[in-house]
């Protein structure tokens, strides 16, 4: 039996990178996915493609910063297939890199209000959700960057993930009596579209991949596989963990 098999899943930033393969992998596994991001096109892409291979996807385009955005995805995901039951708060950007004294208020605001601000929105409306099934399982995506190793030029970028982190452990302590486990995944450096900000050279990516104990970048597969360990019934005794899958770049001094 797939892992996943009737359980509904909202996933953010699924247009690309990590929410893109980790769509792919829940609905593999039998999960039935309502896909959320701003680029309506991309979204449209994937849930044909994942109909297409036997899986059951929906797509809503929006802004997760939107209150209203975040209520749609989740009657969405009831009104459609039920019930939810995941939740992977995964979108996010960059935000405006550069020396902090030097970063706008209005790069600073747009970082937390994207990264911070939506993972709370769609936690918000999530949970009643959950609860309505009596459990499940909410995961967040942070990042090392602010929590094991400090980046320089990522002042709003650090603050806004690790801002998720305090958020997670605070819901995973409110929720757990209730059944809900609350998660983040801090990923290290993956290769994806993203990502390209921060190695747009040769030299670059050789800097960053030295960074790992593992000598390269993830992919966006590989940290889907663990996402979908925090959404499953294999991690039902695990909650409130900030989940390093960064190939070593926290302890690496090679």
């Amino acid at each position: 039996m797939a892992i996943l098999e009737g359980k509904t899943a909202i996933i953010t930033g699924a247009s690309s990178g990590i929410g893109h393969a980790t769509a792919r992998l829940f609905a593999s596994e039998g999960a039935s996915l309502v896909l959320a991001a701003r680029r309506g096109d991309e979204l449209e892409k994937l849930a044909a493609a994942i109909e297409w291979e036997g899986g059951r996807a929906v797509a809503l385009a929006g802004d997760v910063r939107d209150e209203d955005y975040a209520m749609a995805l989740v009657d969405l995901a009831e009104s459609r297939y039920g019930g939810l039951d995941i939740a992977f708060n995964n979108a996010g950007v960059n935000g405006e890199m550069g020396p902090t004294a030097a970063v706008s208020v209005e790069g600073w605001r747009d970082a937390l209000d994207i990264n911070l601000t939506g993972a709370f929105l769609g936690a918000k409306h999530q949970i009643p959700a959950l609860r309505r099934r009596k459990g499940g399982s909410l995961i967040f995506t942070s990042t090392f960057v602010g929590y094991t190793a400090g980046m320089p030029g990522s002042a709003a970028y650090a603050a806004s993930k690790a801002g998720v982190i305090g958020l997670m452990k605070t819901l995973a302590v409110e929720l757990g009596p209730e059944g809900i486990r609350v998660n983040a995944i801090l990923p290290g450096g993956t290769a994806t579209q993203m990502a390209e900000a921060w190695v747009d050279t040769p030299e670059k990516l050789a800097f960053v991949e030295g960074l790992h104990a593992l000598k390269r970048r993830a992919t966006a597969e590989e940290i889907a596989r663990s996402v979908l360990y925090l959404a499953s019934d294999a991690a039902s005794f695990t909650t409130g963990l900030a989940m390093l899958i960064d190939g070593g770049v926290s302890i690496n001094r090679t």
